[in-house]
This record gives C-alpha cells, sequence and structure tokens, in this order.
C-alpha cells in the first residue's frame, strides 16, 4: 500500500512540474486481534534435536511419526527465526531463567522463577491473560512445579523450592494444569503408613507409584485445590471424563512417562500423553469467547539429553511432534490464533557426525561415473539411515538401566552384568572393555562440600570435557554414550546446557509471525507475547 501510495505522488510531481495535491497516505492495517495464544517449549531442544526428528522422519526406514512432521508443517505455512536465551547475569543459562524470560519479557538470574534481574516479581504473560479475562492453562510432561511451567504463575527465588511453587500454582488460579509431580502436592503425613489407608488417598493408590510426599508439612493441596474450585484427576480415564470450573491433573510421583517407556505402554498406560493432556486442555481452555493462554513443555527432550541418551531423546522428539500436530489440527483453519514454538536452551551438544571408525568398502553404483575401475569410495563414515531405526529401537532409556544396574547386590554389580544389560535393549552394542571404562571413576577434582551434585569424593571418570558432567553417579549415562557414538555417528559434547541459539517457529496472523524471523532473544520472545494481548 505504501509503494502504490509513494508511485502516484511520483506521477504527480512528474506531471505537474510544482508541488503536488495532498495525497491520502492509507495507513497500514491494525494488527488482527489474537484470542488465543500457544505457546510450545520443547525443553533442551536446539536445532540439532530438530534436526534430528526430521531426518528421522525423511530417512528411516520405518518412522514412527508423521512425514511430514506436525513442527515441518507449522514451518511450512509460518515463520522461523532464532533465539538467544542468556541470563542476565552470565552467558549459558538454565531452564528456570530462561522460562522466565520468555514468561516475562524481561532479563532474568539463572535458577530463578519469575523474577527480573533485580530479583523481583515480573509479571508473566499467563498472569497478563488471566488479568483480561482469558482462560489459562500449563501442559508438561514433567512436574508441575518443575522450572519451565513454574516461571510462568509462580515467584520464586530458587526453582528447587517446588513445595512453595505448588502452593502458588493453586493459588494462581490457572484453569487448567496437567502434570506429574503429585509428591509436591501431598501432605507429608501420606509418608505414614496408617495415612495410606485414608479414604481422600484411595482414589490414587491404583494410579500413582510410589505414593509419597517431599513436603515438609501436612498441607494437602489437592484438597485445596478442590475447594478452589478445581476438579482433580490422577490417570488418562478421569482426565477423558473431566468436567468442570478448573482442571488440576497430576499423573505420577515425579516426571511421567519417558518417551520410550510411553510409547512400550500404547493403549494400556494410564497415564495421559503428552498430545492428550494438550487437546484436553485446549478443548477446556476454547470455551472461553475471550480466548486463552496455553503453555505446553515437552520436558523430557533436556532430560534425556542431558543423559546423552540419543535414543530416548528421539522419542521424546516424537512425542512433542504429537503434541504440536494436536496443536496443528486444532488450530490449522483459525486466523485468530499465534501458536510459537521453541526452546528455552540446548542440551548436550548434540550433533551426527562423520568419522574414521569403519569406513565403508568401494562400491559400484549404477549410472557410469562408479564403475569397477573407479568405484564409489568415500573417505569417512558418513553413517546411514538404517542407522535412525536402530536408534528408535531402543528398549529403555539409559536412565533406566543405571537404576536397574544400582538395585543389584554388590556381586552382581560388575562390567559384565551392565554389558549384558545394556546389550539387552540397545541395537548397538558394547564389549566388556567398554562397560568397565563406564564403570570406572575418578577421584572428583571439583568437589565441593555440602554441594548438592559435587560433594562426593569420586565421579564417574571421563577423558574429556570431565568438568561439563555435573550430576554424579548420573553421569554414567554420558559415558556409555560415549561408548556408543562410534556405533551411531553421534557426539556429545557436555551433560548440561550450551549457548545454541534455539529455533523459533511464528505461526498465525502475518504481522504478529513475520517480525519474529530474525535473531532474537528470550525476552523478545515474551514481549512479542505481551504484545499479541493488546
Amino acid at each position: 500500500m505504501r509503494r502504490t501510495n509513494l508511485l502516484l505522488l511520483l506521477g504527480i510531481v512528474g506531471c505537474t512540474g510544482g508541488n503536488p495535491p495532498p495525497v491520502a497516505v492509507a495507513a497500514d492495517p491494525p494488527p488482527p486481534k489474537i484470542k488465543n495464544i500457544i505457546l510450545m517449549i520443547g525443553d533442551g531442544m536446539g536445532p540439532q534435536q530438530v534436526g534430528l526428528l526430521d531426518l528421522y522422519a525423511q530417512r528411516a526406514q520405518d518412522p514412527q511419526v508423521s512425514n511430514p512432521t506436525a513442527m515441518r508443517r507449522f514451518m511450512q505455512e509460518g515463520y522461523i527465526g532464532f533465539s538467544r536465551h542468556d541470563p542476565a547475569e552470565g552467558l549459558v543459562v538454565d531452564s528456570a531463567c530462561s522460562a522466565s524470560q520468555i514468561a516475562t519479557g524481561v532479563p532474568s538470574l539463572s535458577e530463578s522463577i519469575g523474577l527480573d534481574a533485580k530479583g523481583m516479581a515480573a509479571e508473566t504473560v499467563l498472569e497478563r491473560a488471566q488479568k483480561q479475562g482469558r482462560s489459562t492453562g500449563l501442559v508438561s510432561d514433567t512436574r508441575l512445579t518443575h522450572a519451565t511451567p513454574a516461571s510462568f504463575a509462580a515467584h520464586v527465588p530458587h526453582r528447587s523450592m517446588e513445595n512453595e511453587i505448588a502452593e502458588q500454582l493453586i493459588a494462581a488460579k490457572v484453569d487448567v494444569m496437567l502434570s506429574g509431580g503429585i509428591r509436591h502436592f501431598l501432605p507429608n503425613t501420606i509418608n505414614g503408613d496408617a495415612a495410606r489407608n485414608e479414604a481422600m488417598f484411595a482414589e490414587l493408590k491404583e494410579t500413582i507409584a510410589p505414593l509419597k510426599s517431599k513436603r515438609k508439612d501436612d498441607r494437602n493441596l489437592l484438597m485445596e485445590a478442590r475447594e478452589a474450585g478445581y476438579t482433580v484427576v490422577t490417570d488418562r480415564e478421569l482426565l477423558r471424563d473431566a468436567q468442570g470450573e478448573r482442571l488440576l491433573g497430576l499423573f505420577s510421583y515425579s516426571g511421567m512417562l519417558d518417551g520410550i517407556a510411553y510409547h512400550a505402554a500404547g493403549e494400556e498406560r494410564k497415564e495421559p500423553s503428552l498430545a492428550e493432556m494438550t487437546e484436553k486442555a485446549i478443548d477446556w481452555l476454547a470455551k472461553d469467547e475471550d480466548g486463552f493462554f496455553l503453555m505446553v513443555e515437552g520436558g523430557q527432550i533436556d532430560w534425556a539429553a542431558h543423559g546423552n541418551d540419543a535414543g530416548t531423546m528421539l522419542h521424546e522428539m516424537v512425542k512433542f511432534d504429537e503434541a504440536i500436530e494436536a496443536v496443528y489440527n486444532w488450530a490449522k483453519d483459525r486466523d485468530d490464533t499465534l501458536v510459537i514454538i521453541t526452546a528455552d536452551h540446548e542440551t548436550g551438544g548434540f550433533g551426527m557426525s562423520y568419522s574414521r571408525y569403519d569406513v565403508p568398502d568401494s562400491r559400484v553404483i549404477p549410472g557410469g561415473m562408479f564403475d569397477e575401475g573407479s568405484p564409489y569410495a568415500p573417505n569417512f563414515n558418513f553413517g546411514v539411515p538404517e542407522q535412525l531405526d536402530k536408534m528408535y529401537a531402543q528398549k529403555e532409556a539409559f536412565y533406566r538401566i543405571f537404576m536397574a544396574f544400582g538395585q543389584l547386590e554388590d556381586g552382581q554389580k560388575t562390567p559384565a552384568t551392565l554389558m549384558e544389560m545394556v546389550n539387552e535393549i540397545s541395537a548397538f552394542d558394547i564389549t566388556l572393555a567398554q562397560a568397565e571404562r563406564i564403570l570406572a571413576s575418578e577421584p572428583n577434582a571439583h568437589q565441593v562440600e555440602g554441594h548438592k551434585y559435587l560433594s562426593a569424593e569420586t565421579f564417574p571418570k571421563f577423558n574429556d570435557f570431565e568438568a561439563f558432567y555435573v550430576y554424579g553417579e548420573d553421569s554414567r549415562t554420558g559415558l556409555l554414550a560415549r561408548e556408543l557414538g562410534e556405533q551411531q555417528n553421534i557426539v556429545w559434547g557436555t551433560g548440561t546446557h550450551t549457548h545454541t541459539p534455539v529455533t523459533v517457529i511464528a505461526w498465525g496472523p502475518e504481522a504478529m509471525t513475520q517480525p519474529m524471523s530474525r535473531m532474537m532473544h528470550h525476552t523478545e520472545i515474551g514481549q512479542a507475547l505481551f504484545e499479541a494481548l493488546r
């Protein structure tokens, strides 16, 4: 519109040779009203993880995901940008600070929830939506009190304060909250044998295991939620049939089923899927004529990447894409909805890489250029698509293997036993020598007395990047990943997060989405969300 009027003006100048009469220049139309906002966060999902999902969908022999993926469909119809996520005082972010920066649109501090860089509570986009009369929702496959969902409706100085976060979430009266982590909502008295038989906990015994509390007091937040108008559900069937004013679903003691366990359980599972929780949340919130704000987190991508567990991470990406597909199917014909798909950060420094391991033999390729005299002979091992199917075929998450190994009698905790356990669940075998290296320990060169993670005198023995594996015995999954890496064409750089800018997919009215096709900072995503609520 502006270009047309400029040409008309120039034409008038040329014809009259003097000052033209005033020409009315049409103003750009106001941006369309955004009724609904759906924010989807793949925790730990850097461009590398996004690429793995798309590679699997396009190149695997039998991909267990839609092709094209739902994420790709949003990409094709929307805009793509990138976002940095560095905290106010540092270079590498954690999930609490990162989610807080998206939620509030202002810089935040490491490991804090819903605070600005001065340590003060900052209004979140969810809270702004509530003030406007919109319905709000939080969905995650981790814990409801975990860093990402907490950052949208709570304000505490440290992410570890999950009991306080649980109290604030109930007080915030978010309309729909679906996740795991019931342990922060149950009274401490449930840990006693007699209390387990009380009527108010009877409905939980068949669905939640273990049935324990992490609280230090006797507050029953489930009861408080009911008094605040929540329908409280604890399994898939109850979620499907739930009705009422507000909805609280807590489906596990801590995190919900990991991707491999979820896909293996199929329709027999008692937990809802991330997609099912997303669908229920949308159905519930969409009844509000004023619109809604919904945040959906695929949180266990991060957990798998912390463990350098590529097979589980691929399952988590597929699980997250199922939720994205649920959103796509609901939103695809609407013009009043903004969908943003992004991540809080990348985890693991993940990548597929070529190597000098198992360089393939030369071979003849029909077509005339590579014959017997001059066969096709690549210098390195560039990987083969079949590896993607073998990666997805992993039967159990790495962390479960080491949990089971740790529960064995001391005499059974041998390299031979670990080798057998790994080879039973993975299409990529390890040798006895590799199992010995995985179980090796060394003095903890970075010991900090009294530290939650670094107080141990010994640590799993890494030969590279040792300081970047911080979670004690849980870090052995990273050693297993290193031993499998050659066969998988996979490299990992860390057991923590990286600064890698993450993908931002913006879908909806162009006036809101096109400006996001650039390099941003997470605070700018938050600012765009606030702008969409105007």
